[in-house]
């Protein structure tokens, strides 16, 4: 950090593990970020729900957690299925 963020109090963004990158364009700073964020709250569906999910929401699912989104519907869903749902 120079002198002058030290100064103003301003900090540039942390980009830990994840991977970004910082870009500078004059004064004004700018962050990529290129990585995997993980949603808040984990997918609780029942096996019954992703059998009759429909695609757009798979994909959305799938897509919200940074998994592949292809293959027709029905390899999808196993997909889901083996990601998301624990066996007992």
């Amino acid at each position: 950090m120079n002198e002058d963020a030290m100064k103003s109090g301003s900090r540039r963004p942390s980009l830990g593990a994840g991977g970004g990158s910082h870009v500078e364009n004059g004064q004004q700073a700018k962050v990529v970020y290129e990585h995997f964020q993980m949603p808040v709250n984990y997918p609780r569906y029942t096996r019954p729900e992703y059998e009759r999910m429909p695609e757009w929401k798979v994909n959305c699912l799938l897509a919200q957690y940074g998994l592949p989104v292809s293959g027709d519907v029905d390899q999808k869903r196993k997909f889901a299925m083996g990601t998301f749902l624990w066996s007992c």
